[in-house]
């Protein structure tokens, strides 16, 4: 029995069953449930029902609701630069035009991939996750490979050229502070939304910290040896502090991957014959100069993971545009404060070729920021860490060709393993076993089969 009345101006149509009511609306007016009246849903095999949601439209729901949207929507930064109140604007007026439409019935349109089976959906849904999981982990090489450009020209601008660590460092800061030209392009503001200023601030002074400590390093201990102490610390600190912070936890085979990891960085830090056979400094100071290096190279690394783990917390709210200009406003105000601390003398380039160094050094800073605060996004902060270890191999190749030289067995045996364990950690992130697809897709069908959706 069906039959068809007017309610407040709307079509509806009613199908009389023994115990139930199932009603369809012409027009998107409010639903009141009325006592007594069960609604009945449509169950497989009956009219109007949907075989298997879209994973395109759950992707695009996603985006339209997602709280990094509203926020952005709702939290723009006052300024007109870039027509950013221009596009505003724009978008409002052409929210309304559209609205306008979607009560009438020839407005509507077909649901995307609806009629797409289940086979279909999970295969679609299985490349765009391995698409954007092959996007980040290049991301993260090429993050690795920028970083060990960056410690050979640092090292030959400090050889060559005497242009400080620090100094760098300064020069660096100060280049990268035309990265607040992003987040002004978005319309967003360039320190942080409200009520993430402070955290973001944190973040901002303990990468900076890291970077100061890490490069201070390098005036007491030899590259390498501070390098190497700098991402052991690194790794094993931020997985420890991600799961006492952030309650994320390793797996079993990630954590024997990195572990394999830092066993490699171990014995890249073993002395080597000829340091072993040399004779102790007698002079006190020479020893605990390198002690001081050390102990500034860890500590780094200590700074390293806070911040690693506090952008973690922030990859919802903080762009890696506007991460970029807080460390590089940050880094401006502590390295001139580490400069004078340090009593470390100011030789500013005088060459061209000085210059392209710097700004050799500049890009490849700046590359590997990105590639690593992306992967945040996405990854754990140790396994970004670890991923990273891969600058040690990379620094040594490029030291060897630079300057010739036998590097000792241990030396050798560790970067095998780094490498090793970061193409490991790569294939076992982009190459899933077969058994575990085939148990997600019975997963997915016996969800789609329920009759509870």
């Amino acid at each position: 029995m069906e039959s068809t009345h007017l309610l407040g101006g709307s079509k509806k149509k009613v199908k009389i069953h023994p115990h139930t009511v199932t009603a369809k609306y012409a027009t998107q007016t409010p639903y009141a449930p009325q006592p007594g009246v069960h609604t009945h849903f449509p169950q497989p095999g009956d009219d109007g029902y949907d075989d298997a949601p879209s994973f395109e439209d759950f992707g695009s729901f996603l985006e339209e609701t997602s709280d990094k949207k509203q926020l952005t929507e709702s939290r723009r930064w006052p300024l007109t630069l870039f027509g950013s109140r221009d596009k505003d604007k724009d978008t409002s007026h052409k929210l309304q035009a559209t609205g306008g439409g979607e009560g009438s019935e020839g407005g509507s349109k077909p649901v995307k991939g609806a009629g797409k089976g289940v086979g279909e959906q999970l295969a679609s849904f299985g490349e765009a996750s391995v698409s954007a999981s092959r996007l980040t982990w290049v991301g993260l090489i090429g993050a690795a490979l920028a970083h060990g450009c960056l410690i050979v020209l640092t090292c030959l601008a400090s050889e060559r050229f005497s242009l400080g660590p620090l100094f760098l460092l300064f020069v660096r800061s100060i280049v990268q502070l035309l990265s607040v030209a992003v987040p002004l392009h978005r319309g967003e503001n360039p320190f942080g939304s409200e009520g993430y200023r402070l955290r973001l601030l944190c973040y901002g002074i303990t990468y900076s910290l890291s970077l100061c400590c890490a490069y201070s390093s390098l005036t007491f201990a030899s590259p390498g040896n501070a390098t190497t102490t700098w991402r052991l610390a690194t790794t094993a600190l931020s997985a420890t502090l991600a799961f006492l912070l952030l309650e994320e936890r390793l797996g079993l085979a990630d954590g024997i991957t990195i572990a394999a990891g830092l066993c490699g960085l171990g014995l890249v830090l073993l002395p080597t014959v000829d340091e072993s056979n040399s004779d102790p400094p007698t002079d006190p100071a020479v020893f605990w100069r390198g002690a001081f290096g050390w102990s500034l190279s860890a500590l780094a690394g200590l700074w390293m993971a806070l911040a690693l783990v506090g952008y973690r917390s922030l990859k919802e709210r903080v762009g890696v545009g506007t991460a970029l200009f807080t460390v590089s406003w940050t880094g401006c105000l502590l390295a001139p404060a580490s400069l004078a601390l340090l009593q470390e003398g100011w030789s500013w380039p005088m060459s061209t070729s000085a210059w392209g160094l710097v700004l050799g050094l500049v890009a490849c800073s700046v590359a590997a920021f990105l590639g690593m605060t992306h992967a945040l996004t996405r990854l754990h902060p140790a396994l970004v860490s670890a991923s990273q270890s891969l600058e040690i191999p990379v620094a040594m190749l490029l030291h060897l060709a630079v300057l010739p030289a036998v590097p000792a067995a241990p030396e050798v045996l560790g970067n095998v393993m780094i490498v090793l364990s970061v193409c490991w950690l790569v294939a076992m992130k982009l190459l899933p076993s077969r058994g575990a697809g085939r148990r997600q897709r019975e997963e997915y069908e016996e969800i789609l089969d329920s009759p509870i959706k």
